[in-house]
């Protein structure tokens, strides 16, 4: 027995340590809780884990972070993650020896903090004392606060509030200058989109001679947990769907009752129409295999000549490049026939945009738990915090000197916004507060951003707020629930996630379609729904 469990805690420290390892892309070590000390020059010694953008620079070319540090009296060994996280999280969180600090937008989750009960520190009671720009956020945005407190009053992970950002966060794109160049007006349903691509394929859409260059469609890398921003399931809202915040794992609200599209026949519709084209030549077929990277990359094209005619992204610069982005348009929503009856919808996303939970957490096991929370607290100063969320002071913001700001345009000016601010700093992965009352005159892809949303704003606005969306960011679980959902959303994905892909390249969703759904109910998704529809009923009821 006891050479059993010896053999367990040292494959467990192994894999740990060859997790934050893997993770590190500088010199971090993995030694946990028990690196924190005293530096020569007086500082205290953290270790922290941070889930980045692939993008993002090295931390320690980050003015604002190391002037945060030198003012926390910290110095922070980073472990830097742009991949496969939730596979390292695992073995990481099974050893127990966590680092001082995991940073990321849901990095550690409600369900984590139910499974690893212990692991993370209550912070509940440090408000007052250690967190006071925190307790200045949950005062100024309570709604904050709900998402940070379980159920039985602790918080373990603080959120962020990000104020600026629109109601969705993908758009649907059309190379403008393709379709004026073959003769073709925009599409207005899936059946004259499906003409517009076979064109774009056939006959030379860019106009450089090679009529076999172009990609008609291509759309963002999907996972294995779910569904993300800038994927062809917005095209459900041609259906009268109405996805929130992605609903990534398919769960959706219709007329006050909580569904779950996997098994909609609407869903197999889409399916079968994403087949058809890729049937046809008109997905990329590197769609399931290429990385973020990758898909950014190709819409941006060689020099002038665009590669992608229709695609999905956040805004036309950060898509496209600076010289691309002038031949796109945003497409308004699709109908799914050309005499379809249904509600046009379109995703919903702007909780999911301006607020984010558990995007830090410190280890109960924390050694420096004050020093720690001293290095949180500067980090939601509203003025560190638009350093968070755009870069430094100076190369990236400008401080007019009168209490206000400006977000400063790339310094290399063959890049676009959105990637300079995706380098620059941790942007919308970090934990941050800007005040309603900050003064901060945004960027061009922030300006242009809600100019190239109204196409779609109909669709939004038109969305029943109260009955079709389920505001997932506000609810907690108790511990039991959330076990459950989380058990039963894996089984769920594990399920569906690979036939989904499966279904779009090699097609079959007609001939499997009763037994995949028999299948899915095993997964424990009507107990999912059940539960959800309950945890919805009550948030609606305190709402009254």
């Amino acid at each position: 027995m006891r050479k059993t469990k010896f053999v367990k805690g040292f494959l467990a420290l192994s894999l740990s340590a060859a997790v934050l390892a893997a993770c590190s892309n500088d010199q971090a070590s993995s030694d946990g809780k028990g690196s924190s000390g005293t530096t020569k020059d007086g500082k205290v010694q953290l270790t922290a884990l941070i889930t980045k953008h692939p993008l993002t620079q090295d931390l320690k070319k980050m003015k604002w972070l190391e002037e945060v540090e030198n003012r926390a009296g910290v110095d922070i060994k980073w472990q830097e993650v742009t991949a496969d996280w939730d596979q390292k999280k695992g073995a990481l969180l099974a050893s127990g020896d966590v680092p001082d600090l995991i940073i990321g937008p849901n990095a550690i989750t409600d369900a984590d903090y139910v499974q690893y009960n212990g692991l993370f520190e209550d912070l509940s009671d440090d408000l007052d004392k250690s967190l006071p720009n925190v307790k200045k956020m949950f005062e100024a945005k309570p709604e904050t606060k709900g998402i940070a407190t379980q159920l039985d009053g602790k918080i373990y992970g603080l959120p962020k509030y990000q104020r600026f950002w629109p109601a969705t966060a993908t758009r649907q794109f059309i190379n403008q200058k393709w379709l004026d160049n073959l003769g073709l007006k925009q599409p207005t349903n899936w059946d004259e989109l499906y003409d517009v691509l076979v064109a774009f394929k056939e006959k030379d859409a860019n106009g450089n001679g090679d009529p076999n260059d172009e990609i008609p469609m291509d759309f963002s890398p999907t996972g294995t947990g779910g569904f993300g921003f800038f994927q062809p399931t917005v095209l459900l809202g041609s259906t009268g769907i109405t996805l929130g915040e992605g609903s990534g794992q398919g769960y959706y609200v219709e007329d006050g009752k909580v569904k779950n599209f996997f098994t909609d026949e609407r869903y197999k519709d889409f399916v079968k129409f994403l087949n058809k084209c890729y049937k046809a030549g008109l997905i990329s077929k590197e769609v399931f295999t290429q990385d973020y990277t990758k898909y950014q990359s190709v819409a941006r094209g060689n020099g002038d000549v665009a590669k992608v005619g229709y695609t999905y992204g956040w805004e036309l610069t950060d898509r496209f490049g600076n010289t691309l982005a002038p031949q796109y348009t945003t497409l308004a929503p699709l109908k799914q026939m050309a005499d379809s009856t249904a509600k046009l919808s379109w995703t919903y996303d702007y909780n999911s945009l301006n607020y984010g939970a558990n995007m830090i957490t410190l280890s109960a096991q924390s050694k420096n738990k004050d020093a720690a929370m001293k290095f949180i607290n500067e980090l939601y100063d509203p003025k560190v915090s638009m350093q968070v969320l755009f870069g430094s002071m100076g190369t990236n913001i400008a401080d007019n000197g009168d209490g206000s700001y400006k977000v400063l345009p790339p310094t290399d000016s063959k890049m676009d916004p959105g990637t300079w601010k995706w380098t620059s700093t941790w942007a919308d992965n970090g934990p941050m507060y800007i005040a309603d009352d900050l003064k901060l005159e945004l960027g061009t892809d922030m300006q242009s951003v809600g100019k190239q949303t109204e196409p779609l704003m109909s669709a939004i606005d038109a969305i029943d707020k109260d009955n079709d969306l389920f505001p997932g960011m506000f609810i907690k679980y108790s511990k039991e629930d959330n076990s459950k959902l989380a058990l039963n959303n894996t089984n769920l994905m594990n399920l569906v996630m690979p036939k989904y892909s499966q279904w779009i390249t090699k097609g079959g969703i007609d001939k499997d379609w009763n037994a995949y759904v028999k299948n899915v109910e095993k997964t424990g998704l009507p107990e999912n729904i059940k539960i959800m529809q309950k945890y919805y009923d009550d948030y609606k009821n305190n709402q009254k």
